[in-house]
């Protein structure tokens, strides 16, 4: 796990991507920790290419698949999809978008919590 605390989301994953590139990573996908669904990301990773994967409301980026040596700004928050979309174009990458039904069920909100995506996995407890 690579931890950047106290520079914000855009600058962390920007970061993170770097020093995995320094690794020897040739691919990243970011998934964020709100995605009860998400299974492997593995089929997200196609070379030479960006996924991206909408939230549910085609507003916000859930995940996002970058080749390491992409010259690619992250710009999450609101309207994030589009903008990724956008700055992934406007620098010649190629770019996939994956709608998921699965991966686009993030938990923002209380209300999100009785989507029957998100019963189906939620402990008993909760």
């Amino acid at each position: 796990m690579l931890w950047h605390p106290g520079i914000g989301l855009n600058a962390a994953v920007s970061r993170s991507m770097e020093q995995l590139r320094h690794q020897g990573f040739s691919h990243v996908a970011v998934a964020h920790g709100d995605l009860p669904r998400a299974g492997s990301l593995a089929d997200l990773i196609v070379p030479d290419t960006i996924t991206l994967v909408p939230d549910a409301k085609h507003d916000g980026t859930n995940v996002i698949a970058v080749p390491t040596s992409a010259q690619f700004a992250f710009s999450y928050g609101a309207g994030s999809f589009h903008r990724h979309l956008a700055l992934a174009v406007a620098g010649g990458h190629r770019v996939l978008v994956r709608r998921d039904a699965h991966l686009a069920r993030d938990i923002d909100t209380p209300s999100d919590l009785t989507h029957p995506l998100v019963q189906e996995v939620l402990p008993s407890w909760l």
